[in-house]
């Protein structure tokens, strides 16, 4: 539907803008069903406890007993029963979760939600929305379906648990191509997102599994857990242990009758008791009390282990695939550059910490120089700092931040400077303006893509001083941001005015630029050396563009190629270059499959990283799969073996390293 007209998609789902009526829409419950997740199979308990028991090894074990039994060797008997009820309750106590990933979706969905029946608004149960509904969006509504917007104002949306974009997605009406990614659907609003601004309305076109999250669910339903590595390998030695003794034993029973002419009877059970003492009874027990000890030296290591197997899993890995926002960067929005009085300064510090310094070619400089930008960044502003954490727009989030370091507090700021009104930012205008007074004089701040703003300017402040902004200064502002932008900062510039009159926005000062990046986190540099020394690769897979993942791959020190959600649909056999990339950008659920596919074909023990919904599909393909204990969904980590309870790539490093 994003690729139609609004009046066209209105008509295709025969609605209005006034809603359905009361009576269409029980026709249509009654035809589509509830709006819910379909749940998934549960594994129950003792299908947990039974698991214990597949292992070719096992089998062998439990038929000794009963041959054991059958022969009057009670001890033996009974040590080998002891022994594999003790695999069993070990196993199952480590084991033991809930496999509820479908159960974990269901709860994403909104309990409530307002649309337009009748002509008149209502508020019902997200269940009982159906395609046609006329919904109404405002900041901090959950989005209970899939939704084409008719009409916004100022709508951005977070999307991350579902496209793996690390910004909100600014949302606009416009039609797009037919093929437009997922990602980039920005006139569509998708169930279990989150509206983090503005306000809109939006027809439903899809409910319950037929939308983007319900397509998840049903792939996470069709993707099965494969055996782990080792358990592999226990199979492969049961099968061995079986054939070898068996032939052994039928030599030795020939022998015996034939050679020693000893009865049949007699030799049978000499041939049993040969075989009973070739099983190595200790071996699983062995195995199952090592794997349990390395789960509590890694839950020191910050990983925990949701199966027991997983933790020899970690040591033959030879790929791990990871999330780029919230694993290898700080998922936190953090103010690196400014440009301003003419020149470049550095920022320090990361995340929403207001802890940082300021300096330009290694020397620290004065935060007076600075302090009237930082103002501006602070006052042109919506979101809220609470404690080290933001509350709205992580990009405004970062520039109140930036302020603080210089001790430029956004309460006080707004308390000695109150804002009297405001003209939005839009998709069009590309910039915000707040006015505020003090002193009886109005001031008016506005921050806006440099480009922009730079058309609204016709002076410059510079060391405190308003001078006359030239065409070579423009071209110099112009360089800078398209400097920073090729690191994939994202820059915003500046302006204020003293206003006189009705036109706020014209002939403005321009103050400066604030450059602004999801940094890496310190040591995952370190990490990622580290992998490589080991001989594993490291892999990262995001919904962001391609320019931000090259950079932060830049800076964290991964090399390969790069390749595009686009470029991957195109690829009928990724097999044959899938080890050359070490860069996935902008992909969706079906594409982490289709990487995670190919690097098994190629031999590789995978670990697959994640924390939104569209990674649970990816995570249950992967040979272990490893959600974000503290940012990722319930879904993501139902769908795990391993959950890291610090969000840190450093510590996936370790848990391979204590896997090994």
């Amino acid at each position: 539907m994003h690729f139609k007209k609004t009046d066209e998609v209105l008509k295709e789902l025969n609605t209005s803008q006034n809603g359905l009526s009361n009576e269409e829409a029980s026709k249509r419950l009654e035809q589509h069903g509830p709006n819910v997740l379909k749940e998934g199979k549960k594994i129950s308990p003792l299908t947990i406890l039974l698991n214990q028991f597949k292992s070719l090894v096992i089998w062998i074990l439990i038929g000794a007993v009963v041959i054991s039994a059958f022969l009057g060797d009670t001890v033996e008997a009974i040590v080998i029963l002891v022994i594999l009820i003790l695999i069993g309750v070990i196993g199952f106590v480590e084991e033991f979760r809930a496999e509820n990933a479908i159960e974990a979706l269901k709860k994403l969905s909104s309990l409530k939600a307002t649309v337009i029946r009748n002509g008149e608004k209502h508020e019902i149960d997200s269940k009982d929305i159906i395609p046609g509904d006329i919904l109404i969006l405002e900041t901090g509504d959950k989005v209970p379906a899939d939704a084409r917007l008719l009409e916004e104002f100022n709508l951005e949306a977070q999307e991350a648990a579902l496209t793996g974009e690390s910004l909100p997605v600014k949302k606009d009406t416009k039609v797009l191509a037919e093929k437009t990614d997922l990602a980039d659907r920005t006139n569509m609003v998708f169930s279990s997102t989150t509206i983090v601004n503005g306000r809109a309305t939006a027809v439903v076109i899809s409910t319950a599994m037929k939308t983007e999250i319900g397509k998840i669910a049903t792939l996470i339903q069709q993707t099965t857990q494969e055996l782990t590595p080792l358990q592999k390998q226990m199979n492969k030695l049961g099968r061995w242990i079986g054939h070898i003794t068996l032939i052994i034993c039928s030599l030795v029973f020939v022998l015996g009758i034939t050679v020693s002419k000893i009865s049949p009877f007699e030799m049978f059970k000499v041939a049993v008791s040969l075989a009973v003492a070739a099983i190595p009874e200790a071996l699983p027990m062995v195995v199952i009390v090592t794997l349990a000890i390395g789960t509590r030296r890694m839950l020191k290591r910050h990983a925990l282990i949701r199966r027991l197997h997983s933790v020899e899993t970690l040591g033959s890995t030879t790929v791990i695939c990871t999330d780029k926002t919230g694993t290898l960067t700080m998922n936190e929005m953090t103010v690196k550059k400014l440009f301003v009085n003419g020149k470049v300064i550095d920022v320090s510090g990361s995340g929403y910490s207001p802890r940082g310094e300021f300096s330009s070619n290694g020397k620290s400089i004065s935060e007076k120089d600075i302090q009237f930008l930082l103002k501006c960044g602070a006052l042109c502003n919506d979101a809220e700092l609470k404690e080290d954490t933001v509350i709205g727009d992580p990009t405004e989030g970062c520039l109140i931040v930036s302020a603080a370091k210089t001790g430029l507090i956004k309460d006080e700021l707004e308390l000695q400077n109150p804002r009297i009104d405001e003209i939005g930012f839009t998709s069009e205008r590309k910039m915000m303006t707040t006015l505020h007074k003090n002193h009886g004089e109005i001031t008016a701040y506005s921050k806006g893509a440099p480009d922009v703003l730079l058309d609204h300017c016709k002076s410059i402040l510079i060391n405190g001083r308003v001078k006359n902004l030239t065409p070579t200064m423009r071209e110099e502002i112009l360089a800078t941001n398209k400097q920073f932008a090729t690191r994939a900062l994202r820059v915003l510039g500046f302006a204020y005015k003293t206003v006189v009159g009705t036109a706020p926005e014209k002939n403005m000062i321009f103050i400066g630029l604030q450059a602004m990046i999801d940094p890496p986190r310190p040591e995952v540099k370190v990490a990622i050396q580290k992998c490589n020394e080991a001989g594993v690769k490291v892999v990262m897979i995001t919904g962001d563009h391609e320019i931000t993942a090259k950079a932060v791959a830049r800076d964290i020190g991964l090399t390969g190629k790069s390749l595009s959600g686009k470029d991957l649909d195109d690829i009928e056999n990724l097999a044959e270059i899938v080890e050359e990339v070490s860069i996935f950008a902008r992909v969706n659920p079906e594409h982490k499959l289709k990487i995670i596919s190919a690097l098994k074909k190629k031999g590789h023990i995978v670990a697959m990283t994640g924390d939104g919904v569209n990674d649970a599909p990816a995570l249950k393909k992967a040979d272990i799969g490893i959600a974000m204990g503290i940012t990722g969904t319930d879904v993501s980590k139902e769908a795990s073996s391993m959950i890291l309870t610090d969000d840190n790539f450093a510590s996936i490093v370790n848990a391979v390293e204590e896997g090994r």
